[in-house]
Parts: C-alpha cells; sequence; structure tokens
C-alpha cells in the first residue's frame, strides 16, 4: 500500500530508479560490512559498547542492507533506518527478549550469600605402570 502511494506520486520512471538505486546501495553496503564490523569491533574492545550492542548493531546493519535490496519503498525506508546504530539497538531491544540470567559486568548473577562459594573443578589423574621394565 505505501509502495503504490509513492509510486502514483512520484510516476513509474522514478519509482524504477528508486528501486535500482536502492538496491545498488543495499549492496554496496553489504559489501562494505566489514569495515563497519571492524569498526564496532574497536568499540568493543575498548569497553565502548557491549556484546549485546554489538551483535544487535551488525545485525541490524545487515539486516538493513538487505531490506534495501528488496523492493519497495516501506522496505527502503525500515533499511535505511537500519543503518543508525540507535535506532538498530532501539528497535533490537523492543524485539529481541533481554536475558535474565546475564550481567555486563559477571558471567553471570549470584545470588545473595553466594560469595562465600569456591567452584573447584577436580581432575583425577591415572598413572600406569609399564611391567616390561
Amino acid at each position: 500500500m505505501v509502495s503504490s502511494n509513492i509510486a502514483g506520486q512520484i510516476g513509474g520512471f522514478f519509482t524504477f530508479l528508486e528501486i535500482i538505486f536502492s538496491a545498488i546501495f543495499g549492496m554496496f553496503l553489504l559489501k562494505n560490512l566489514n569495515i563497519a564490523l571492524i569498526e564496532n569491533m574497536r568499540a568493543l574492545s575498548q569497553g565502548k559498547i557491549s556484546q549485546r550492542d554489538f551483535s544487535r548493531m551488525n545485525i541490524s546493519m545487515a539486516l538493513g542492507a538487505i531490506l534495501l535490496i528488496i523492493p519497495g519503498f516501506f522496505t527502503d525506508i525500515i533499511g535505511i533506518l537500519l543503518q543508525f546504530e540507535f535506532v538498530g539497538v532501539f528497535i533490537a531491544n523492543k524485539f529481541i527478549k533481554k536475558e535474565s540470567s546475564y550481567n555486563n559486568t559477571n558471567e553471570f548473577n549470584t545470588q545473595k550469600g553466594d560469595d562465600d562459594v569456591i567452584d573447584v573443578e577436580i581432575i583425577e589423574h591415572t598413572h600406569t605402570i609399564d611391567k616390561h621394565s
């Protein structure tokens, strides 16, 4: 409905051009996604973003590029919006359920009183005796 309404306003030729240019732009973004990935990895290693934000930003940028390749004005609008980090993280936070057992500072949430617990692993060593020596 959005596509037919906009196509009626701008005409068939400009609709065709928009579909071609948005597909080319989407393919360009997919091809150069590794540059954004490297920048996001640098921000992650410097502690500027969390692991969760890192994965959500990269997924949203890739999904946005794919949506730009798909013909249609609505998919193009969503695809362009997903190229902005804050929009991608905002949308991902709305649709992806937050993990209840994960905490950004600790690997797992601890219960009150678990400070006195020592976690150990027991490794058994078995020795074989050579009878021929």
